[in-house]
């Protein structure tokens, strides 16, 4: 515990090395890497006349980074799978987007914080480059753009249903 006068609370550090992607409330693959969970919110800056010292920022929409996603290449066509059925023509199956959740653990098995990305969809998919005289592991990328972004502690962010969701993509029961 750490103690500032009144104020006492427990500092919780984590690693990065201790994560788990789950997709329709499952845990879809383990994976090595997880890049580019960001939020920016978009600002609009104005001037007042008269007014030289200041300025006037007025917040707009947010807007997600993609997330891309790697491991090493496995014989599980999951991934694969919810790629082609996104270019199946004839699947006719407008339900393709997915509640991705984030699950970071501490050391001790816990789940500290978990980012759920709302209507996630893949965007790209890469093998590596295919080497003969190589010995490396082979790497496949998953990268997923999503509509919304729920952050949680301690794991509660990511059992959303299709109701919760507000987006235009899903159908509401």
């Amino acid at each position: 515990m750490a103690s500032n006068g009144n104020i006492e609370h427990e500092l919780n550090y984590v690693t990065t090395n201790r994560f788990y992607v789950e997709i329709d409330s499952s845990i879809a693959a383990s994976f090595t890497e997880c890049s580019g969970l960001s939020l920016q919110i978009k600002k609009n800056v104005f001037f007042e006349g008269g007014v030289n010292d200041q300025q006037r920022i007025y917040l707009g929409h947010a807007e997600f980074a993609d997330i891309t996603l790697k491991r090493g290449i496995t014989d599980h066509f999951g991934f694969l799978n919810w790629i082609t059925k996104i270019f199946d023509e004839n699947n006719g199956d407008t339900d393709i987007r997915r509640n991705v959740n984030i699950l970071l653990f501490n050391q001790a098995g816990e789940t500290i914080m978990s980012w759920t990305l709302i209507g996630a969809i893949p965007i790209t998919w890469k093998t590596p480059a295919l080497q003969a005289d190589g010995n490396a592991v082979a790497i496949e990328e998953l990268t997923l753009a999503y509509e919304g972004l729920k952050i949680a502690k301690d794991g509660g962010g990511g059992n959303l249903t299709k109701r919760e969701i507000k987006s235009g993509f899903f159908q509401s029961n």
